[in-house]
């Protein structure tokens, strides 16, 4: 009878003991690590682009951030891009102006509302925008209406029709050559083709609503301009002369952009470069056009870039400014929101 008392409790210590060192991973079956939900890229993921969890991180669905760093085309290339289903209602797509200079990290901090993404605009000269900015039909900025370039030996002022990205009532991207007709700046017209300029040729007459021919209202809420376009319906296609940009569109340089794919996905780009230390050189527009290509994109418009080139991911400074590591301000700067 005492025997069987005392084996009673042994039993009840070697349960507990085996309980215990299941418990703290020393025997018994461990227990299972959860697998990562995979992520469906919203964009095709051309070989060297990989999915950022870490930029990624504060995302709502819908919106995703890409990396990039490897060789393209014979050169070593370091890229970022966010890409977003616009459709999904959640985003404000908002192109924002400054009349005195600021850095894209200061247009998101200074704005209100969570700011996911932010990019530099078009171009600008001293505090005056050049390329067309506009949010919620207004236009704070058009397209630069007049160009002066040398034509037998004389100054003469050329009229070009020049890049912009928006966004329509219903929501869909799109691309065209524009040009704001009148005195004003709100009748924004596009064209099927650019004004046929050229540097060194007779300049074109000013645009109008009859000239280029097949002109229409553009009929966007939101807008961001830029120069040149560097796809049109899946080919690529740079402007350049036609729209009078010379920005050393055969180098390697820092280089922004923004395009949309079939299904109507928005892509944001921002390719690093004047970083010789670090062997990013930056991209040419043939190839900043067919990288965009490589990852869906059949429309795309060029914007600033050199120093100006910058995207900002939360507070998270993305691309190696060009200006030795520090970023430029600049007039104006496209936001994407929660809406």
């Amino acid at each position: 009878m005492k025997k069987n008392l005392l084996i009673l409790p042994l039993l009840v210590l070697l349960a507990s003991g085996a309980c215990s060192k299941s418990k703290n991973g020393g025997g018994g079956t461990p227990t299972p690590t959860p697998t990562p939900t995979p992520i469906t890229p919203l964009i095709t993921l051309a070989p060297g682009w990989k999915y950022s969890a870490i930029l990624s991180l504060n995302f709502p669905t819908g919106i995703q951030a890409f990396t990039f760093d490897t060789i393209f085309n014979g050169r070593t290339l370091k890229a970022f891009c966010v890409a977003l289903d616009y459709s999904t209602g959640r985003f404000d797509f908002k192109p924002v102006q400054s009349s005195t200079p600021r850095t894209p990290s200061q247009f998101a901090a200074a704005e209100t509302g969570l700011v996911y993404v932010a990019i530099n605009g078009g171009y600008y000269g001293g505090n005056q925008s050049y390329s067309l900015v506009k949010y919620n039909n207004v236009v704070s900025a058009p397209n630069i209406k007049a160009v002066t370039r040398t034509y037998n030996g004389s100054s003469t002022s050329y009229y070009p029709t020049r890049a912009a990205f928006g966004i329509t009532s219903t929501g869909a991207p799109t691309t065209a050559w524009i040009y704001s007709v009148g005195a004003g700046n709100d009748v924004i017209y596009q064209y099927p083709t650019p004004s046929p300029n050229a540097e060194g040729m007779a300049p074109q007459p000013q645009p109008t609503e009859t000239f280029p021919a097949g002109g229409s209202l553009w009929n966007v809420v939101a807008g961001i301009g830029g120069s040149p376009l560097l796809l049109q319906a899946g080919s690529v296609r740079i402007t350049d002369v036609e729209e009078l940009i010379n920005i050393n569109n055969t180098s390697s340089r820092p280089r922004t952009a923004i395009g949309y794919t079939a299904a109507g996905r928005l892509v944001l780009l921002a390719v690093e470069g004047d970083n010789a230390s670090a062997g990013y050189p930056g991209i040419n527009l043939v190839d900043l056009a067919n990288l965009l290509k490589s990852i869906g994109c059949t429309d795309a418009i060029n914007l600033d870039g050199g120093g100006s080139t910058s995207m900002v991911i939360g507070s998270r400074l993305t691309v190696r400014p060009g200006d030795n590591g520090v970023e430029r301000p600049v007039i104006s700067a496209l936001l994407i929101k929660q809406r």
